[in-house]
């Protein structure tokens, strides 16, 4: 199963091509199931140590409706529009939270599968950095990062939003990118799934 998480607090263009990768993903047998933090209540991690001895955090909010997808994933989709040059709040949030998980099991999330998807409102407004932002997560949880390769992916998928579903639709240069990640992702994927 393909997790796909969508780190924008509201319902605009990061949902639509997040979904759309899903759905692409869905094409070629995935399954797929998709979180979205828009509406939900996740706080910050406390570093308080709490799930280091009980193995389960300390904070009882909407974390817990994403705890076990992540587990049993076998790849992870973030995907983030840019706020400030880099990463959602609301995603970093869920990424940090992840530390519940790693006092289960610091393997836990080791050997999967992850992609980024990035938006912003500005064509240069800092979609790289939020990639690298993204893939450094999963480079330090163990899980092997994909970007979309030479000559027009690079890092991964950059869409330029100008601030509507509508415009974004439009990116043509951005779906080009994302259908290259994809196809990256379904490569590694099935390398290591042998």
């Amino acid at each position: 199963m393909i997790l796909g998480i969508c780190g924008s607090p509201r319902k605009q263009s990061t949902e639509y091509v997040l979904k759309y990768a899903l759905k692409e993903l869905e094409k070629e047998g995935f399954q797929s199931e998709f979180f979205f933090v828009s509406g939900k209540k996740i706080g910050p991690c406390l570093h308080c140590d709490y799930c280091l001895k009980n193995k389960e955090c300390i904070q009882k909010d909407d974390m817990f409706e994403v705890y076990d997808s992540i587990k049993n994933s076998d790849g992870i989709i973030m995907a983030s529009p840019i706020h400030n040059g880099g990463i959602t709040a609301q995603l970093k949030a869920v990424m940090d939270r992840c530390r519940a998980l790693y006092a289960i099991d610091m393997n836990i999330l080791r050997g999967k599968i992850g992609m980024s998807i990035t938006v912003g409102g500005d064509r240069i407004g800092g979609q790289e950095l939020a990639i690298q932002e993204i893939n450094t997560f999963y480079i330090l949880n163990g899980i092997i990062p994909v970007g979309g390769g030479m000559y027009g992916a690079n890092l991964g998928s950059c869409f330029w939003s100008q601030d509507g579903v509508e415009n974004i639709k439009k990116d043509e240069y951005g779906f080009k990118a994302l259908d290259k990640t994809l196809k990256f992702f379904i490569q590694t994927y099935n390398q290591f799934n042998k």
